[in-house]
């Protein structure tokens, strides 16, 4: 009864992490496995919390001093893999974007013309296109 209360509270962190994330769950453009890591690290979250002897001695068995340790190495492992995933993430977004406005840019540009030298005005390479070929003869 004497952890109760941080018990509770971190339960219910972890908890409403877990609406949170499954009340999005439409929206979040991630990949499966990524879902499940999350759920399976929210189960874990709550299992180390109702039982930090076990954590001791995983950490035990593992070489870690005490159970707060290896916690700690977990998590700045898993912000590690935050970090990368951010930061591959923005840089996908960035050519994307990129992307885009160099596709915007040269159709504006064509329209523009389009509308600079009107409707008659057939772009050579479109009138090429179109002749018949002098290489092919029936």
């Amino acid at each position: 009864m004497k952890y109760f209360w941080i018990q509770l509270v971190l339960i219910l962190g972890s908890v409403s992490l877990a609406l949170m994330f499954i009340r999005n769950w439409d929206q979040a453009k991630t990949r499966a496995w990524k879902r499940i890591a999350f759920s399976v690290f929210v189960l874990v979250n709550v299992y180390a919390v109702l039982r930090p002897t076990d954590v001791t001695w995983v950490a035990h068995q593992l070489g870690v001093g005490r159970g707060t340790d290896l916690v700690l190495y977990v998590m700045v492992l898993a912000m590690g893999f935050l970090t990368l995933n951010t930061f591959l993430r923005f840089r996908s977004l960035e050519k994307k974007i990129t992307d885009l406005a160099r596709t915007v840019a040269l159709s504006e540009g064509a329209r523009h013309n389009d509308a600079r030298l009107g409707p008659a005005a057939v772009p050579p390479v479109a009138a090429a296109e179109k002749a018949p070929s002098d290489s092919v003869k029936a």
